[in-house]
């Protein structure tokens, strides 16, 4: 994927401030951070989407963010939580379509913030619940 920055941040031909390196994954610095400290985790082979990417890159993905989190906790960054996050899609507000997780240190009132939609709060009944949990299970591969 030559169009793909993190496809050339791999091959060694953009650059990057790289924090962690396996056989599966590299860990680096976003360039434009939400706080400092925050880590963008990416498989080494492309994956667009999640549906692409394998489950054991995908699991070991988030075994590293835990390995990150932790090594933020300990460090002289500011530090009071984090958040993971992966947005996966356009309308997830994905914006480069190789995957790619968000470790992001947080602490209070650093500004960031996760807006919900108007139905955020109003509790959903029980058969609608079951409803859509029947339909998650039957796609279920």
């Amino acid at each position: 994927m030559e169009d793909c920055v993190f496809c050339r941040i791999i091959k060694g031909i953009a650059p990057a401030s790289v924090v962690y390196t396996d056989e599966k994954v590299v860990a680096l610095m976003d360039i434009q951070p939400v706080n400092p400290g925050h880590v963008l985790i990416i498989p080494k082979a492309h994956a667009a989407q999640l549906s692409e990417l394998d489950e054991e890159t995908g699991a070991h993905m988030f075994r590293i963010a835990m390995r990150i989190a932790e090594a933020l906790r300990r460090s002289s960054i500011r530090y009071e939580g984090v958040n993971l996050f992966l947005a996966d899609g356009e309308a997830a507000f994905q914006e480069v379509f190789h995957v790619h997780l968000h470790v992001i240190p947080r602490f209070r009132g650093d500004g960031f913030e996760i807006k919900v939609g108007p139905h955020y709060g109003l509790k959903t009944d029980r058969e609608t619940l079951d409803k859509i949990a029947e339909k998650i299970r039957k796609a279920t591969l």
